[in-house]
């Protein structure tokens, strides 16, 4: 008997608060699929809709949502299917330690992720099309590499982009902004770039070296301040900047950058990031990793997962999961 098909609908998402027309689209979808609808406000709800699938088992999971929500519903079914697994002799549904197959519908302000994964058109008939792909049980799937993230602070995290130093401080700068989305994001990069060359505020703050070390795969770098710290599974970190222009070769490594250019000569850099090439300059790190540890120096350190800031002492990460995600 066929488990069926959960559609998890993030109410707090930028799209997704109102009852408006993408909201509507995928609950109409899900609906007409004989899918079940589970709408989350919080953390709680979501991670309570995440054990009731894991204990009755799915055939596929909808995740819709920003970057932010993806990342918070995969965390969430990987601890619910872990601990299911843990109390029963495996789940109904799905082998033994295994996920079902995901599927990504958009609901964010710019979705990144799901770009990564596909996404062509408005988010209303993509997310449409996520629905009907998922509940079709004859939709193909394609293996996606993913990242675990731990910290010291007890966060163990499930995403797909990992960043420190500009990249924190560059969310900071775009979620303080009157308004978000991919068009304030660039006149936000563009602002960036021109500050660097001529000593802007917005620019030292943003492109400022962070004091942390690393240690990539085991061996701890010399440096002990870095500009930039990225690790991807996907090749596109936002608004074509493809930093880690390997990410996705491998399920089970992920594509590490890291530099420690100053403020003027990392800005240089972007030209190259926009084609794709490898950044210049030392200190840097560039490779494909299985283990990437930071550890900030003094007082807690902050980093971004997917779009979502935490702070911690410690970080590390990993790969994760290999997911089955549903391909439209």
């Amino acid at each position: 008997m066929s488990a069926g098909t959960d559609v998890v609908v993030n109410r707090t998402a930028s799209r997704l608060r109102a009852d408006n027309g993408l909201r509507r689209v995928v609950v109409a979808a899900a609906e007409a699929a004989q899918a079940r609808v589970h709408e989350t406000s919080d953390l709680d709800d979501l991670e309570r809709v995440a054990r009731a699938i894991a204990s009755r088992g799915s055939d596929a999971v909808v995740l819709a949502g920003g970057d932010g929500s993806h990342m918070a519903g995969l965390s969430a079914l990987a601890r619910a299917y872990a601990d299911a697994d843990a109390r029963v002799p495996g789940v109904p549904g799905v082998p033994r330690g295994v996920l079902p197959r995901i599927a990504l519908a958009p609901g964010g302000t710019v979705c990144t992720v799901a770009r990564n994964l596909g996404m062509k058109g408005g988010a209303s008939a993509w997310a449409e099309r996520v629905v009907r792909a998922a509940c079709d049980g004859t939709a193909r799937t394609v293996r996606r590499p993913t990242l675990r993230v731990r910290d010291d602070r007890g966060g163990d995290r499930i995403g797909f982009i990992f960043g420190a130093g500009l990249v924190v401080r560059f969310f900071d700068a775009y979620y303080a902004a009157p308004r978000q989305g991919r068009r304030a994001a660039a006149r936000l990069v563009a602002r960036i770039f021109a500050g660097s060359f001529t000593g802007g505020q917005l620019a030292r703050g943003v492109l400022e070296p962070a004091r942390c070390s690393l240690r990539v795969d085991g061996e701890v770098h010399a440096a002990r301040a870095w500009s930039l710290v990225l690790a991807s599974v996907v090749r596109d970190v936002g608004l074509h900047m493809l930093v880690p222009y390997r990410a996705g070769e491998e399920l089970e490594r992920f594509h590490l950058v890291a530099s420690g250019l100053s403020a003027r000569a990392l800005a240089k850099q972007l030209p190259r990031a926009l084609i794709g090439r490898p950044l210049d300059g030392e200190p840097r790190v560039d490779s494909l990793a299985q283990s990437l540890a930071v550890e900030f120096e003094g007082a807690d350190g902050a980093y971004v997962l997917d779009g979502d800031a935490f702070r911690a002492r410690a970080v590390t990460v990993e790969a994760g999961p290999v997911l089955s995600l549903v391909e439209v």
